[in-house]
């Protein structure tokens, strides 16, 4: 992790929001329900799920993603690895981040698990069923230098209104270009030029319904 990250502030409720985007983490209703309504489900998971299959995702925060699809991989009982790459430019103290998924009681047995590595300020958890590895820094110039394949992407930045980096064409193209031949990419907004941004770079684009107070979301498949 870097030397400098965020530090988030708290709203009622214990939900950290990013002062840098004014925007909250995730869902102020449920967050693992957002989670898994729009990235697992929304990336056709548990059912591909496969030794090796490995999910990339623009924006770590919390690190509740990765909780919610390592917990769901164990719930499967399958063998193998899953490997999980995050690129993130602002990441959370450690702290804030074990602050924020202690929220999810559910998943505390992963988070007790995980929060040493966090602590210890570690880019990559090596554990008999996850290979993880965080990527600093701007996606914008991390992801072309990426030399990795994903098998199913959570397109989870800020808001794109106040964090337009993460959702730009040329962005959404190194996506494309860092995918498996049928992969996809699932993101809680459904903003026109996302989609245009993501049917520009070869993906199949369907407007899914949203969690909770978001009519709508994006499923994406590559052609």
């Amino acid at each position: 992790m870097t030397n400098q990250p965020d530090a988030p502030l708290w709203r009622d409720g214990g939900v950290p929001v990013s002062p840098r985007f004014d925007d909250p983490y995730y869902s102020l209703d449920n967050g693992l329900a957002e989670t898994r309504h729009t990235f697992l489900a929304g990336n056709g998971l548990p059912e591909r799920f496969r030794d090796g299959f490995h999910i990339a995702e623009l924006g770590f925060g919390t690190g509740l993603n990765l909780l919610a699809a390592l917990h769901l991989w164990r719930a499967q009982g399958r063998p193998g690895t899953l490997r999980v790459t995050s690129f993130e430019a602002f990441p959370m103290a450690a702290e804030d981040m074990i602050r924020a998924q202690a929220a999810f009681p559910e998943l505390a047995g992963i988070a007790a698990e995980l929060a040493p590595h966090w602590r210890a300020g570690a880019q990559r958890i090596a554990l008999p069923d996850l290979r993880f590895e965080m990527v600093p820094g701007d996606a914008r110039e991390t992801l072309p230098r990426w030399e990795g394949l994903a098998d199913a992407w959570f397109l989870d930045g800020f808001s794109p209104a106040k964090n337009p980096e993460l959702w730009e064409p040329a962005l959404m193209a190194e996506v494309a270009r860092h995918t498996a031949p049928g992969g996809s990419a699932a993101t809680y907004t459904a903003a026109g030029h996302v989609r245009r941004a993501l049917e520009a770079a070869g993906f199949a684009v369907t407007r899914a319904p949203g969690y909770g107070r978001k009519r709508h979301m994006t499923v994406a498949r590559l052609s």
